[in-house]
Protein backbone atom coordinates (compact mmCIF):
# COMPACT_ATOMS: atom_id res chain seq x y z
CA UNK A 1 0.00 0.00 0.00
CA UNK A 2 1.35 3.39 -0.88
CA UNK A 3 1.32 6.12 1.73
CA UNK A 4 1.00 9.88 1.32
CA UNK A 5 4.23 11.79 1.69
CA UNK A 6 4.96 13.71 4.84
CA UNK A 7 7.76 15.29 6.82
CA UNK A 8 8.47 12.26 9.04
CA UNK A 9 10.76 10.56 6.55
CA UNK A 10 10.19 7.16 5.02
CA UNK A 11 8.52 4.55 7.19
CA UNK A 12 9.98 6.18 10.31
CA UNK A 13 13.61 5.93 9.12
CA UNK A 14 15.39 9.12 10.04
CA UNK A 15 17.49 10.88 7.35
CA UNK A 16 20.57 10.93 9.61
CA UNK A 17 20.58 7.14 9.65
CA UNK A 18 20.45 6.99 5.86
CA UNK A 19 23.23 9.56 5.43
CA UNK A 20 25.53 7.39 7.53
CA UNK A 21 25.32 4.59 4.98
CA UNK A 22 25.58 6.83 1.87
CA UNK A 23 22.34 5.57 0.37
CA UNK A 24 20.12 7.67 -1.77
CA UNK A 25 16.62 6.73 -0.73
CA UNK A 26 14.18 6.88 -3.60
CA UNK A 27 10.58 7.56 -2.67
CA UNK A 28 7.82 5.74 -4.47
CA UNK A 29 4.65 3.83 -3.90
CA UNK A 30 6.69 1.11 -2.22
CA UNK A 31 9.83 1.14 -0.14
CA UNK A 32 12.78 1.02 -2.52
CA UNK A 33 16.44 1.50 -1.60
CA UNK A 34 19.03 1.60 -4.31
CA UNK A 35 22.71 2.45 -4.41
CA UNK A 36 23.18 5.59 -6.45
CA UNK A 37 26.39 7.39 -7.30
CA UNK A 38 25.76 11.12 -6.77
CA UNK A 39 27.83 11.95 -9.86
CA UNK A 40 25.19 10.10 -11.93
CA UNK A 41 22.46 12.46 -10.70
CA UNK A 42 21.65 15.00 -13.40
CA UNK A 43 19.82 17.41 -11.10
CA UNK A 44 20.54 19.19 -7.83
CA UNK A 45 18.38 18.89 -4.72
CA UNK A 46 16.27 20.05 -2.98
CA UNK A 47 13.76 19.76 -5.80
CA UNK A 48 10.50 21.72 -5.85
CA UNK A 49 7.66 20.09 -7.82
CA UNK A 50 4.48 21.69 -9.10
CA UNK A 51 1.21 20.21 -10.33
CA UNK A 52 -0.32 23.13 -12.22
CA UNK A 53 -4.11 22.92 -12.34
CA UNK A 54 -6.84 25.28 -13.47
CA UNK A 55 -7.74 26.46 -9.93
CA UNK A 56 -4.77 25.45 -7.77
CA UNK A 57 -1.11 24.59 -8.10
CA UNK A 58 -0.02 21.67 -5.94
CA UNK A 59 3.49 21.85 -4.53
CA UNK A 60 5.93 19.43 -2.92
CA UNK A 61 9.62 19.59 -2.09
CA UNK A 62 12.36 17.04 -1.49
CA UNK A 63 15.09 17.37 1.08
CA UNK A 64 18.68 18.07 0.00
CA UNK A 65 19.49 14.34 -0.28
CA UNK A 66 16.29 13.40 -2.12
CA UNK A 67 15.38 11.17 0.83
CA UNK A 68 11.95 12.50 1.73
CA UNK A 69 9.19 14.47 0.10
CA UNK A 70 7.11 17.08 1.90
CA UNK A 71 3.70 18.04 0.57
CA UNK A 72 3.19 21.83 0.72
CA UNK A 73 0.04 23.90 0.80
CA UNK A 74 -1.54 24.33 -2.63
CA UNK A 75 -1.18 27.72 -4.29
CA UNK A 76 -4.37 29.38 -5.57
CA UNK A 77 -3.98 29.94 -9.31
CA UNK A 78 -4.71 33.56 -10.07
CA UNK A 79 -2.28 35.23 -12.47
CA UNK A 80 1.26 34.65 -13.71
CA UNK A 81 2.92 37.32 -11.53
CA UNK A 82 1.35 35.93 -8.36
CA UNK A 83 2.33 32.38 -9.25
CA UNK A 84 5.91 33.41 -10.06
CA UNK A 85 6.20 35.38 -6.81
CA UNK A 86 4.93 32.49 -4.67
CA UNK A 87 7.11 29.90 -6.44
CA UNK A 88 10.14 32.17 -6.10
CA UNK A 89 9.41 32.47 -2.35
CA UNK A 90 9.17 28.67 -2.06
CA UNK A 91 12.46 28.26 -3.92
CA UNK A 92 14.15 30.64 -1.50
CA UNK A 93 12.47 29.15 1.61
CA UNK A 94 13.54 25.60 0.80
CA UNK A 95 16.78 26.54 -1.00
CA UNK A 96 15.50 24.54 -3.98
CA UNK A 97 18.03 23.91 -6.74
CA UNK A 98 15.68 22.38 -9.32
CA UNK A 99 12.06 22.96 -10.36
CA UNK A 100 9.92 20.15 -11.77
CA UNK A 101 6.54 20.75 -13.37
CA UNK A 102 4.08 17.98 -14.17
CA UNK A 103 3.37 17.60 -17.89
CA UNK A 104 -0.20 16.34 -18.50
CA UNK A 105 0.28 14.09 -21.51
CA UNK A 106 -2.57 12.00 -22.87
CA UNK A 107 -2.59 8.31 -21.98
CA UNK A 108 -1.13 7.48 -25.42
CA UNK A 109 1.76 9.89 -24.76
CA UNK A 110 0.64 12.62 -27.15
CA UNK A 111 0.32 16.29 -26.22
CA UNK A 112 -2.98 18.08 -25.97
CA UNK A 113 -4.05 21.59 -25.15
CA UNK A 114 -3.28 21.16 -21.42
CA UNK A 115 0.27 19.93 -22.15
CA UNK A 116 0.92 22.88 -24.46
CA UNK A 117 -0.26 25.31 -21.77
CA UNK A 118 2.09 23.70 -19.23
CA UNK A 119 4.99 23.86 -21.69
CA UNK A 120 4.32 27.60 -21.99
CA UNK A 121 4.21 28.02 -18.19
CA UNK A 122 7.44 25.99 -17.85
CA UNK A 123 9.16 28.17 -20.47
CA UNK A 124 8.16 31.29 -18.51
CA UNK A 125 9.60 29.78 -15.32
CA UNK A 126 12.81 28.84 -17.14
CA UNK A 127 13.21 32.44 -18.36
CA UNK A 128 12.33 33.97 -14.98
CA UNK A 129 14.16 31.77 -12.47
CA UNK A 130 17.84 31.08 -11.94
CA UNK A 131 17.53 27.29 -11.66
CA UNK A 132 16.92 24.43 -14.09
CA UNK A 133 13.29 23.68 -14.90
CA UNK A 134 12.21 20.18 -15.91
CA UNK A 135 8.98 18.73 -17.21
CA UNK A 136 7.93 15.36 -15.83
CA UNK A 137 5.26 13.12 -17.37
CA UNK A 138 2.38 13.23 -14.92
CA UNK A 139 -0.05 10.78 -16.50
CA UNK A 140 -2.34 9.40 -13.79
CA UNK A 141 -0.61 11.35 -10.99
CA UNK A 142 -3.88 12.82 -9.72
CA UNK A 143 -5.49 9.39 -9.69
CA UNK A 144 -2.47 7.97 -7.79
CA UNK A 145 -2.62 10.92 -5.38
CA UNK A 146 -6.31 10.30 -4.64
CA UNK A 147 -5.61 6.61 -4.12
CA UNK A 148 -2.73 7.40 -1.73
CA UNK A 149 -4.92 9.74 0.30
CA UNK A 150 -7.87 7.35 0.47
CA UNK A 151 -5.58 4.49 1.53
CA UNK A 152 -4.33 6.71 4.35
CA UNK A 153 -7.90 7.10 5.60
CA UNK A 154 -8.85 10.49 4.15
CA UNK A 155 -12.31 10.97 2.70
CA UNK A 156 -14.25 13.50 0.62
CA UNK A 157 -13.29 17.06 1.51
CA UNK A 158 -10.08 15.89 3.18
CA UNK A 159 -8.93 14.44 -0.16
CA UNK A 160 -9.94 17.45 -2.23
CA UNK A 161 -8.07 19.83 0.11
CA UNK A 162 -4.68 18.17 -0.43
CA UNK A 163 -4.95 16.20 -3.69
CA UNK A 164 -3.12 18.84 -5.75
CA UNK A 165 -0.08 18.83 -3.49
CA UNK A 166 -0.21 15.04 -3.17
CA UNK A 167 -0.15 14.91 -6.99
CA UNK A 168 2.94 17.18 -6.90
CA UNK A 169 4.51 14.70 -4.46
CA UNK A 170 3.77 11.84 -6.88
CA UNK A 171 5.30 13.85 -9.74
CA UNK A 172 8.37 14.55 -7.60
CA UNK A 173 8.67 10.89 -6.64
CA UNK A 174 8.56 9.89 -10.31
CA UNK A 175 11.18 12.54 -11.14
CA UNK A 176 13.53 11.29 -8.43
CA UNK A 177 13.41 7.70 -9.70
CA UNK A 178 16.51 6.94 -11.71
CA UNK A 179 14.58 5.18 -14.50
CA UNK A 180 12.48 8.22 -15.37
CA UNK A 181 13.12 10.43 -18.42
CA UNK A 182 13.74 14.05 -17.47
CA UNK A 183 12.94 16.84 -19.92
CA UNK A 184 14.97 20.01 -19.33
CA UNK A 185 13.20 23.20 -20.41
CA UNK A 186 15.60 25.44 -22.38
CA UNK A 187 16.16 29.03 -21.23
CA UNK A 188 15.35 30.71 -24.54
Amino acid sequence: MSQPYDTVGLNGVQPEFLRTFCFTFRVGSSLNIEMKNESDKSFAAPVLALDVGQKRVGAAVSDSLSISITRLEAIPRTNWKHLLRVVDQLIKSFDAKTLVIGLPLRLNGSSGEAAEEIRSVAAKFAKSLALPVYLQDERLSSRQAEENLRESGRRGDQVSQVVDSEAAAVILSDFLKSDQDRFLVPRS
